[in-house]
């Protein structure tokens, strides 16, 4: 019989159905997609197909009503058979002393176990479910009656249509929390705001919002999930498992999401543990919770205790401080990062958020202010995750002042009077006095002492912040007038390093244009395209005069380049320090290439050590000879480490993320990485026999690789065939990244 066939088409349309709901449930409930999104809408479609030649077969449950129908003129009321009543809060550990101590006295128990879980903070909702299918769900509402909201339920993936497994009780009340996870919330609000639409203040509201959609097709586009975690109506009571926790298992048998965030809890002590242990990651979670709730975990010590009017006796809410709260910008200023970042900042009327007093709150960047349209005298809310600063995260429009004054970002640097710059395509404006500013002063000397720049051996980020914290040194050019005496009477510097350190200083006078120009720290102004700026101009005075025109014919100095070298060099402090300097007795010589016709435009991996010279200095001698060079070796082990072989795994992720690093740091130059399985000779499985067997039994290729068939590869990089490919890392394993480990 073919599959068009009535009787098979309908079997297929079932199959489609249970297929379907198993895939949606792997997907929005364990994480775990089984299949590409192109084949699940395969089925999708298939599905759809069906159900336009047969009508008929469509009910409430079937898949395709997640989409949504017609929208609404209003939500009807829902009374609900068992009462949705809210929870008794606790904030002090007195208050969870006294409940304990009041259920153990109502049971006349000496302990008592409770579940601990976590308390949501979304928008709590009932669904019942009739013989396993889901005919209703409505909003907590006053606790009595709710909105019957069911058609934009059913367009949460996350909550199954038809419950599974076989345990399915006539009955159920389904009680959870409709949230909405972090990234999701934040992609909406981007998406949101590309497209001039109005954000949401925060997760909740977003998920409130779109469950109130009378539209559910509205409510479809919306990113809701769900969590279940308390009963209802149940028909038989036979069904009801003895314990909370054992409820949750069962929800999970059926089908249903449930937290994975819980604990039986057995005393007073474990219960804070499990408090503070959830506090100290509250701000990682993928979702936002206000609280942990604490239940007596038996049903039948949960009905002898009972309830007192709108809550139960056996169930607590532990909140923890609101990290959300609502102040008045009393003024806007900014504030310079150590590199330069203009960071407009909200001085806030004092309010208490997280439990700590928040009187400044980041407001990012001159843009972001315009778009939540922050003003001084607005009232906002004001939001901290964490140790990080506080953010303004929307303004309450409605109590806007009449006199409320619009944001206007300054002219000029705060700390040291610079011109304030923005480059174009970058959201962050910049202090243009790199080497004055005294908020850059730290970084900008680091920076210029770095083996890289003037390679000042011994001046590291605990000496820049003695000298700097104690006036020594304002500028670079400060570095070249310290004394003996001044180094010497630093803490742990003494006069042996002293001496060194100065002898340092004095060497680094000889050095090439290249580093002096890269060591100035001009942003966007890298290694390579210091010594392209070096070898054009030959001088300093040269590359400071220059004009857009002079500087965009430089090799690979574009306009945004050739705008951030323009901005530094008309800043009149930056030149005074450069021309400090160069007072100072620089001498910077100008590095030819000498150009070598067996290495020339070729490509050079280097990895291992060298007996008389660093990795940089090989480098440096084959960039001279005009070279192009590619870097690392790497092992497979940086993505799919072996027992025991921890550091050794790690090192070789670090190269592969100095790789990538490189292609930008290091660019017009092409870096590759290549990512080596087993490879060796013939002798290596007389040196290695167990090692190699067990390679080989495991490795699609089923063989190891060697150091011939490396140095192809390599050679093939430093073709014309790779011109365009930069910071790739090649799996050269056999296919080895692909399979179980080994």
């Amino acid at each position: 019989m073919s599959r068009s066939s009535p009787k098979n088409l309908a079997e297929r349309y079932a199959f489609l159905q249970t297929e379907l709901a198993r895939l949606e449930h792997a997907y929005y409930v364990l994480d775990n997609p089984l299949l590409p999104d192109i084949e699940y809408d395969r089925l999708y479609r298939e599905l759809l197909e069906i159900e336009v030649t047969h009508p008929d077969w469509v009910t409430p449950q079937s898949l395709s009503q997640r989409v949504g129908g017609v929208a609404l003129k209003e939500f009807d009321s829902v009374t609900h058979e068992v009462p949705m009543l809210s929870l008794s809060n606790a904030f002090e550990e007195s208050e969870l002393i006294a409940f304990d101590r009041r259920c153990r006295e109502g049971l006349h128990a000496e302990h008592v176990a409770y579940a601990g879980e976590l308390k949501f903070d979304g928008l709590a909702i009932s669904l019942r479910y009739e013989n396993g299918s889901l005919v209703r769900a409505a909003t907590r509402g006053d606790g009595t009656s709710g909105e019957d909201v069911t058609a934009n339920i059913k367009t949460i993936r996350a909550i199954p249509l038809k419950l599974t497994g076989k345990d399915i009780p006539k009955v159920l009340e389904v009680r959870g929390e409709v949230f909405m996870y972090l990234k999701d919330f934040q992609k909406m609000n981007q998406q949101a705001a590309a497209s001039g639409e109005k954000e949401f203040a925060n997760p909740r509201n977003a998920a409130a919002g779109s469950l109130r959609q009378l539209d559910s097709k509205i409510t479809a586009k919306r990113p809701l999930s769900f969590f279940a975690y308390g009963l209802g109506a149940l028909e038989p009571q036979t069904w009801l498992p003895k314990t909370h926790e054992e409820l949750l298992n069962k929800y999970v048998e059926l089908g249903l999401p449930v937290c994975t965030e819980r604990k039986v809890l057995h005393s007073v002590q474990e219960i804070l543990n499990f408090y503070n242990a959830i506090g100290a990651k509250r701000d990682t979670l993928p979702y936002d919770i206000d609280g942990v709730v604490y239940k007596v975990n038996s049903f039948a010590e949960q009905a002898k205790l009972g309830y007192v009017s709108r809550a139960p006796r056996f169930a607590l809410a532990h909140k923890y401080p609101a990290q959300e709260a609502l102040t008045t910008v009393l003024g806007i200023d900014v504030q310079v990062g150590r590199t330069g970042a203009i960071t407009p900042v909200a001085r806030l009327s004092p309010v208490e958020v997280g439990g700590v007093t928040v009187t400044n709150a980041t407001l990012h960047n001159e843009d972001e202010v315009r778009r939540k349209d922050v003003r001084i005298g607005d009232t906002v809310s004001v939001r901290r995750a964490g140790d990080v600063i506080p953010e303004v995260v929307s303004v309450v429009k409605d109590r806007r002042p009449g006199d409320a004054k619009s944001f206007q970002m300054p002219d000029h640097c705060p700390v040291c009077n610079s011109h304030i710059e923005r480059l174009a395509n970058e959201a962050v404006a910049r202090c243009s006095g790199g080497l004055f500013c005294g908020a850059q002063r730290k970084q900008a000397l680091i920076h210029f002492a770095h083996r890289r720049a003037m390679d000042i051996e011994g001046l590291g980020e605990k000496i820049v912040d003695q000298l700097v914290d104690q006036n020594l040194v304002r500028t670079p050019a400060d570095l070249y007038r310290l004394g003996f005496n001044a180094l010497a009477n630093l803490e742990r510097m003494g006069e042996k390093s002293a001496d060194n350190l100065i002898q340092a200083i004095n060497q680094s006078r000889n050095t090439s244009l290249a580093r002096f120009i890269f060591a100035l720290g001009i942003r966007h102004v890298g290694e390579t395209t210091a010594k392209d700026l070096a070898n054009h101009f030959q001088s300093m005075h040269a590359l400071m005069d220059a004009n857009m025109e002079e500087l965009l014919s430089v090799k690979d100095v574009g306009p945004v380049v050739a705008d951030s070298i323009l901005s530094f060099m008309e800043e009149t402090h930056n030149r005074e320090v450069i021309e400090q300097l160069l007072a100072s007795g620089m001498q910077l010589a100008v590095e030819e290439k000498v150009i070598s016709a067996a290495v020339a435009g070729k490509t050079f991996v280097l990895t291992g050590t060298f007996p008389t010279l660093t990795r940089d200095e090989a480098r440096d001698l084959l960039e001279k000879a005009g070279a192009k060079v590619a870097i690392n070796i790497s092992s497979i082990e940086g993505i799919t480490p072996r027992p025991g072989h921890e550091i050794y795994g790690a090192s070789k992720a670090a190269l592969d993320s100095l790789t990538r690093s490189f292609a930008n740091s290091l660019a017009p130059m092409r870096i590759h990485g290549i990512r080596l399985g087993l490879i060796g000779d013939e002798s290596l499985e007389d040196r290695w026999p167990e090692g190699v067997s067990s390679w080989n039994s495991t490795v699609p290729s089923h063989r190891y690789g060697s150091p011939d068939e490396v140095a192809k590869l390599v050679l093939a990089l430093t073709t014309d065939t790779f011109a365009f490919a930069t910071g790739s890392i090649i799996d050269f394993d056999g296919g080895k990244s692909a399979s179980p480990g080994w």
